[in-house]
């Protein structure tokens, strides 16, 4: 069968659905294996031939001539020698027999099994694409649209015809409504029979590197690295950065002129606080700029146990622990250390001496 408008209409179903080529024609030739045995009466013994250049589409059934057909053998797959010269005058046992059919003649109820198979197999060719698109965004940020919101879950259209939903309590406290666009981290991807299941979060730790590497292009290039990452969700989050060049100042990088890079990422958080600090090789300095803001008098290490004493001023105290705890636990969180804080007052009362 001739056909330039079919190959016509692959090359823009192709495109239109991002599908490849093959894969349609894998999809179609099945279609239409299935109305050959529809019309057939079962026989299996046919080959689909997709020839581009010619826009021809062949459907060749073949038979191997035998004396007596096998009753045990595929259907369609033998053929006596007398019937088989009926086809070929001169045909022999062991010779096979081809015969060129075309779609046409099979029918209206065998195109319609055809074109059937067709729509189902595209369905299950855009559901294994999604979830190949979807797998290899897992780790990522994704930008999504709020198209249902409810009391207790906000659905999302993450694109490609996927939709998820996050539950209302995990969106940072924002009032969000129908068309609304969020950043969110995909945290785990499943396939299933009707598509991907997509997990997204605005809650992860990972959202905030992502946000960050987004806005500060010296974390794409890998001059800054994020050493360490700590996060109340919605409150309050502390990121320790280091970089591989002296010249570069990471925190003011990550901060921007007049603080406008970090900006960019806690609007994108719905104002949750940053605390940014610099990493160091020294295990002291790294604790005290941990606690940042807070200002410490001293810092006392233990290797062996990795803990840390840190003294501060009597009026600093509330400021190092934070708001029940929080500066400490994220101090503590980012840094990779344990941290104990007493004020000047204590450790003079307890006999510490207070030092460098």
């Amino acid at each position: 069968m001739i056909s330039k408008d079919f190959f016509k209409a692959l090359e823009v179903l192709a495109e239109e659905r991002q599908i490849d080529k093959e894969k349609i024609l894998e999809i179609f030739g099945r279609g239409l294996i299935n109305a050959y045995k529809k019309a057939y009466d079962g026989k299996t013994n046919v080959e689909v031939v997709f020839n581009e250049e010619k826009a021809e589409i062949l459907l060749v059934s073949r038979s191997l001539v035998v004396e007596d057909v096998n009753p045990e053998a595929e259907e369609g797959s033998q053929i006596s020698l007398e019937e088989a010269r009926q086809t070929k005058k001169n045909a022999r046992i062991g010779d096979v027999i081809e015969e060129k059919i075309t779609p046409k003649n099979f029918g209206r109820l065998a195109a319609s099994s055809a074109k059937q198979i067709l729509t189902q197999g595209l369905k299950q060719l855009e559901r294994e694409r999604n979830f190949e698109i979807f797998s290899e965004k897992c780790g990522e940020m994704i930008i999504a649209e709020v198209v249902r919101v409810n009391d207790d879950f906000v659905t999302l259209d993450l694109g490609f015809d996927t939709e998820t939903s996050i539950p209302a309590k995990d969106l940072l406290h924002e009032d969000v409504f129908l068309g609304n666009q969020i950043r969110v981290y995909i945290t785990k991807v499943e396939e299933t029979t009707k598509g991907p299941k997509v997990y997204v979060s605005r809650t992860d730790r990972n959202l905030v590197k992502r946000l960050m590497e987004n806005a500060i292009p010296e974390l794409q290039s890998g001059v800054i690295e994020i050493r360490g990452l700590a996060r109340d969700p919605g409150d309050r989050c502390k990121v320790c950065v280091s970089t591989n060049n002296p010249e570069v100042d990471p925190v003011g990088a990550c901060l921007g002129k007049n603080g406008s890079r970090i900006k960019d990422v806690i609007d994108n958080l719905n104002g949750e606080k940053m605390d940014i600090y610099k990493w160091s090789d020294s295990s002291k300095e790294l604790v005290s700029n941990s606690l940042q803001p807070a200002q410490t008098l001293m810092v006392k290490i233990n290797e062996m146990e990795k803990s840390a004493l840190v003294i501060v001023a009597d009026d600093q105290l509330s400021l190092a622990i934070g708001k029940k705890g929080q500066n400490a636990r994220l101090a503590v969180q980012s840094c990779g250390w344990k941290i104990d804080i007493k004020s000047e007052s204590d450790a003079k009362i307890q006999g510490i001496e207070i030092g460098e």
